[in-house]
């Protein structure tokens, strides 16, 4: 009969040693790389163009980020297909460290419905870093437009339906589909235009090519400021700071109307823990800073600030809500 060899004393005390000899090597090179991170610039992408509400978001915590780690921090703009050309290049990103991804959580989850044989997704081929903020919507129109208060636009779209057009920031992205949304409850036909990101949209909606859309907050202050478009209401749950005088689409009269736009920080699945966490300590303390957060509400956002474990979540819940819609519109890409 054939018996399995007991090993011998020595033979015992020799596979221990090389076992903690291979984590000694591997701690080791944790804490080095720990010392040593970041040793050169950290790229974000960014899936729109400059301008947006993604890039003014991304550039601001680059430079904070810049400032705490002491490494330049690159945005790197690659808009198209509703933002999953973007979220394709980070995917492909080494996980090294060196690369994360700045993304519209919600735009994102709608994207996975739309695109259901994208080459990356959110979930699947990312690590959530942290919950950034909420960048909100609002209803901005022409100012041929003669609505002044949303029950007057609601009324003139009444009166007008199917002879309008709308902007959006590109088919099936969140502000295609605050818009469809809108006239579905409200039993209005009306033509949408898509555009590769926000800037572009609103140029036509200066021009009155298209009547009316929703932007972020961030983008489309400025314009409203100066007087060259017209804000009805926000598409959010809540109030925007900046803004406390415009009214939520609900409380404009739309009960039950909610878009809120989550927006966080990744990195590519298999990124070293290390890196992870350091990201995440670092936005951690710039959004504890007064200064930032008020930044960035007079730009337009709502400072939300988690880790991972918050953000997560979120996209599965964003899917859900905008399953219904995309069935209900119709959307197709």
């Amino acid at each position: 009969m054939n018996r399995t060899p007991n090993p011998t004393r020595r033979q015992t005390l020799a596979a221990a040693l090389v076992g903690s000899t291979g984590l000694g090597l591997s701690l080791a090179g944790t804490r080095v790389f720990a010392q040593a991170y970041p040793a050169h610039p950290i790229r974000i992408t960014v899936g729109y163009p400059p301008a947006g509400a993604t890039d003014i978001l991304a550039r601001l915590i680059g430079q904070k980020l810049s400032e705490k780690l002491g490494q330049t921090v690159v945005i790197d703009n690659r808009p198209g297909a509703g933002s999953t050309l973007g979220l394709e290049v980070a995917a492909r990103a080494a996980p090294d460290g060196y690369n994360a991804l700045i993304s519209a959580v919600t735009t994102q989850a709608i994207a996975s419905t739309l695109y259901p044989n994208a080459k990356a997704d959110l979930a699947r081929d990312f690590i959530p870093v942290s919950l950034i903020c909420n960048a909100p919507h609002m209803l901005i129109v022409n100012n041929d437009v003669p609505a002044k208060t949303m029950p007057e636009f609601v009324a003139w779209l009444k009166a007008r339906s199917g002879d309008v057009n709308f902007a959006s920031q590109g088919t099936g992205t969140l502000s295609h589909l605050e818009s469809e949304l809108l006239c579905n409850n409200l039993g209005v036909k009306a033509t949408h235009i898509a555009y590769k990101g926000s800037s572009l949209a609103v140029t036509d909606l200066l021009s009155g090519a298209v009547s009316f859309m929703f932007d972020s907050v961030a983008a489309s202050t400025p314009l409203v400021r100066a007087g060259k478009v017209r804000a009805l209401a926000v598409a959010s749950s809540s109030r925007v700071p900046s803004l406390p005088d415009l009214p939520t689409v609900a409380q404009a009269g739309m009960p039950g109307y909610e878009a809120d736009n989550w927006f966080g920080l990744y990195m590519p699945r298999g990124t070293p823990p290390e890196a992870v966490a350091l990201l995440a300590r670092t936005v951690a303390d710039i959004l504890k800073d007064p200064a930032t957060v008020e930044s960035l509400v007079q730009k337009g956002y709502i400072v939300t600030p988690g880790d991972g474990a918050r953000l997560a979540p979120l996209v599965a819940s964003d899917k859900a809500r905008w399953d219904k819609v995309i069935k209900a519109a119709g959307v197709t890409l």
